[in-house]
């Protein structure tokens, strides 16, 4: 590991020592979080902005009136699935690489971990400047992620679906190739980039008076929470998780990051990992309230979206539509009747053939 890709861990927000990969995060008192000390700032948020607009879409916000009955309120989908890679990632992945190139600076690889949608992100983002990625990937992830990943010039190297397997294999692989490793959710680029979806859901309609977003790691929902509630602080957000995969839920309820202590089986594959540390605070102190669904909710909020909206969403997007046609929504906390106008992120479309057949047959 030579001194510049030292420097370049650094500034990604992580390091690399001789026995051990390690990530920086940034641990946060609560009144320093009171004092708006967080991972990221809205000035990133706009940096990024700016940054990523040549590599992403700004995809829009769509409405289905069929939705919006079931809601009883007006439903606004941000359609990340129509996103460059199928998925939002794209976001942080180019916030994080063109980060480093505007500084000059190119590293011999890009050393990730994903479930997916990161790793297609990480992948095409490392081709468009000509650097080779090399994305960790569980055994179970879907085909078509690993299909995709390869497609774009990605080296997929698989790994027992575990997160201690995940940052073991990345270990190896980072010693063995170098270059620089990007966490999908703790690295502070990458969340600056996922936060622009807020900055422009509330560009897009000013109105919204909650968003609700699928989370898994974290890295989304607080960016979106730093970004809206900076342009308007009275928006409320919600986030939505599985059942089965409700550490989120439980991190809230306990104040502190809870890991379910069970292994995780959802149909909503990019939701299974934990919060992120540097997430963490902004979710506790931000986000107002975690919204929970079964898996036969996300099942027929995805078969919903399909038929009635005509947008392909893989099942982890169908976990915020979920929430949102869910008795649990109104009474969620913040929930009142003036709340009527609510975003909602549709965080990626790259389902799975064989995942769209056994929701469609039930088998």
């Amino acid at each position: 590991m030579n001194a510049v890709s030292a420097n370049l861990l650094k500034n990604l927000g992580t390091f690399l020592s001789a026995r051990t990969l390690q990530m920086s995060t940034v641990n946060i008192s609560p009144a320093a979080a009171e004092a708006g000390n967080y991972c990221i700032t809205f000035d990133d948020v706009e940096k990024a902005h700016s940054v990523i607009k040549p590599y992403v879409h700004q995809t829009p916000l769509m409405t289905c009136s069929f939705i919006d009955k079931l809601c009883g309120r007006n439903v606004f989908m941000k359609t990340e699935n129509l996103q460059k890679t199928g998925s939002f990632k794209i976001r942080g992945a180019a916030n994080a690489i063109a980060s480093l190139v505007r500084k000059n600076i190119k590293p011999d690889c890009i050393v990730t971990h994903s479930s997916g949608n990161f790793g297609l992100a990480v992948a095409k983002t490392a081709k468009h400047f000509n650097i080779p990625a090399y994305i960790v990937m569980p055994s179970n992830a879907p085909e078509c992620k690993k299909n995709t990943v390869k497609s774009y010039g990605g080296v997929v190297v698989e790994c027992s679906p575990t997160e201690k397997a995940r940052m073991q294999k990345v270990k190896s692989v980072w010693v063995e190739k170098g270059g620089c490793f990007i966490h999908a959710s703790q690295t502070a680029e990458v969340i600056s980039g996922h936060a622009t979806i807020g900055f422009e859901m509330l560009k897009q309609n000013p109105d919204l008076d909650a968003i609700v977003v699928p989370v898994g790691s974290g890295a989304m929902i607080s960016g979106i929470t730093i970004a809206a509630k900076h342009i308007k602080p009275s928006i409320k957000i919600y986030a939505a998780e599985p059942e089965k995969a409700n550490d989120c839920y439980l991190s809230k309820c306990n104040s502190h990051i809870t890991p379910v202590d069970h292994p995780v089986v959802t149909i909503a594959d990019g939701v299974k990992v934990t919060i992120g540390e540097n997430a963490w605070p902004i979710i506790r102190d931000l986000v107002d309230d975690v919204i929970t669904v079964s898996e036969e909710q996300i099942i027929e909020a995805t078969k919903l979206v399909w038929e009635r909206a005509k947008l392909v969403i893989e099942p982890t997007s169908g976990v915020g539509i979920a929430a949102i046609v869910s008795e649990k929504f109104s009474k969620a906390k913040g929930m009142h009747d003036d709340v009527k106008n609510i975003g909602v992120v549709l965080c990626g479309g790259n389902a799975d053939v064989g995942t769209v057949a056994k929701i469609l047959t039930g088998v």
